[in-house]
């Protein structure tokens, strides 16, 4: 319950040297609790693809299919745990331009298609990640992964940025469950999510895991006006 009462007062948490330098104190980087964090995930996983994303995914891939040419699904080269890159899966929501430079999302986008801006408004765009958590390149919980260009961008502007990289990156976060979605306009608004994602390493628990799933269903129904 400590935690919990804790994110009452995020405001007030600051990124100070310790939190760097005392890792044995960074709950995600005990083996034995991201041991138990991952087998819970894999059992999590494993019953989620086999009941419902067995039937759904083929549905999703149909309809893309149906309105746009290109493949169901995108990947995107992002940094992962230690800053390894990996190929974060999506299903396809944009008209596929095979040569087109990153750029992100914004509000009112052409190239998003009818069916994409449902599973992005939805996040039913991020299900195919499930099976980079299978594979053990991201978490369901833990820092949202970003593009490796915006990464750079950010890690010249805000100090220890990377170090959000210590951990798994997740489907979802801390930052994602308070309405932190969407296009990242500035500086300030990635410094408020790195203060969410450094919050979560330092203080993850499995009830703050459950209360982060919780919160981001709640998100996806109520505040989704960042979701396009």
């Amino acid at each position: 319950m400590a935690t919990i009462s804790k994110l009452n007062n995020i405001q007030n948490f600051s990124i100070s040297p310790d939190f760097f330098i005392n890792s044995y104190s960074i709950n995600l980087l005990d083996s034995s609790q991201t041991s138990a964090k991952r087998i819970f995930e894999i059992l999590l996983v494993s019953v989620f693809l086999i009941l419902i994303a067995s039937w759904l995914f083929p549905i999703i891939a149909l309809l893309i299919k149906l309105e746009s040419d290109g493949p169901v699904f995108y990947k995107q080269l992002r940094h992962g745990q230690n800053n390894v890159p990996f190929y974060c899966l999506k299903f396809r929501s944009m008209k596929f331009e095979p040569e087109s430079d990153f750029k992100q999302a914004t509000k009112g986008d052409r190239r998003v298609t009818k069916v994409g801006a449902f599973l992005r408004k939805s996040s039913l765009d991020e299900l195919p990640q499930l099976l980079n958590v299978l594979v053990g390149e991201m978490a369901i919980v833990g820092p949202r992964p970003h593009a490796i260009p915006m990464n750079k961008e950010f890690a010249e502007k805000i100090e220890n940025f990377m170090f959000r990289h210590m951990v798994k990156p997740g489907i979802t976060g801390l930052a994602q469950a308070k309405g932190y979605r969407g296009e990242i306009r500035d500086t300030f608004d990635m410094n408020a999510r790195l203060r969410y994602d450094l919050f979560y390493i330092k203080n993850w628990s499995f009830l703050l895991d459950l209360k982060i799933i919780i919160l981001t269903f709640h998100s996806l129904f109520f505040k989704n006006k960042n979701a396009y």
